[in-house]
């Protein structure tokens, strides 16, 4: 069994190589949109090709959704991108955030960094930022955000609970997430779950739906939202590396399920000051 450790470590290599790919040779990412199924990595990305802001440069295919579509970004808003690879994400929130705003890409992968601010410094955007860090313990000072969006990324982290903690601390009262990510219901058989490309590729990583869903009450965020939920096929090709015939046979029979879920959820807003004598009980 792989310590906390060694996933994210696994993952870092993985991102690295991803990032340092040319995007026409780039047939491993995480969730991409390739249309070949030799790799899990390739099955999972929605067309982000219509969404003002696109920039082809930027779309390494990783994503499982579309987050910044359902975000309710506003006009001047402060945005936080979670595992914001190559700025994808990052430049569709500056649309819609506008030059009064400020959009912060946070990613532990220095390639991806470097990878973000060069297609940043090319268009000139200089109220989109990329940051090293980890999401667990973001870069950020607390109650510094209006929107937090997230693209595939949660299931690549072994501590999903820090994860949300911090969302908590880093949102403003009142402020709301929109996150894509990959969730399960009933078990991935164990050849999947113990293959590194499964954890890498998004998949075994990921936590049954409603055990996510609890995680994000827990931590105390209100007015969770399903926005969009779609399966998620893997191609017999794939799995055959990994289930003998009569497995692939008792998975493809199972009611196993994966999906790709944008999930909303919003910070409670502090209570007003007490302004009185009698205001307050």
């Amino acid at each position: 069994m792989q310590t906390e450790e060694q996933l994210k470590e696994i993952v870092k290599q993985k991102y690295s190589e991803i990032a340092l790919q040319d995007k026409e040779t780039n047939m491993s990412s995480c969730c991409g949109s390739s249309g070949c199924s030799t790799e899990v990595y390739n099955i999972m990305s929605d067309d982000y090709t219509q969404l003002e802001g696109y920039n082809p440069d930027a779309d390494l295919g990783l994503g499982c959704g579309l987050p910044t579509q359902f975000a309710k970004i506003k006009k001047g808003d402060v945005v936080i991108d979670l595992g914001s690879g190559a700025g994808n994400d990052c430049f569709i929130a500056r649309a819609e955030t506008g030059e009064s705003g400020k959009v912060i890409g946070i990613d532990f992968t220095p390639a991806m960094i470097d990878k973000a601010r060069v297609n940043a410094e090319i268009r000139g955007f200089h109220n989109v930022e990329f940051r090293q860090g980890d999401i667990e313990k973001m870069p950020v000072t607390a109650n510094i955000a209006d929107v937090i969006v997230s693209n595939c990324v949660l299931n690549l982290i072994p501590n999903k609970k820090a994860v949300l903690k911090d969302i908590m601390r880093v949102l403003k009262p009142g402020g709301h997430f929109s996150i894509s990510d990959v969730v399960l219901v009933g078990n991935l058989p164990e050849n999947l779950q113990n293959a590194v490309e499964m954890y890498a590729g998004c998949v075994s990583g990921a936590i049954q739906k409603d055990e996510y869903f609890g995680m994000i009450k827990e931590t105390g965020f209100a007015n969770i939202t399903l926005q969009k939920e779609k399966a998620i096929i893997i191609p017999d090709d794939i799995l055959s590396q990994y289930l003998d015939a009569q497995q692939l046979e008792d998975f493809k029979n199972s009611k196993m399920g994966i999906f790709s879920v944008t999930v909303y959820a919003e910070k409670p807003a502090e209570k007003a000051a007490c302004c009185g004598p009698d205001c307050c009980s």
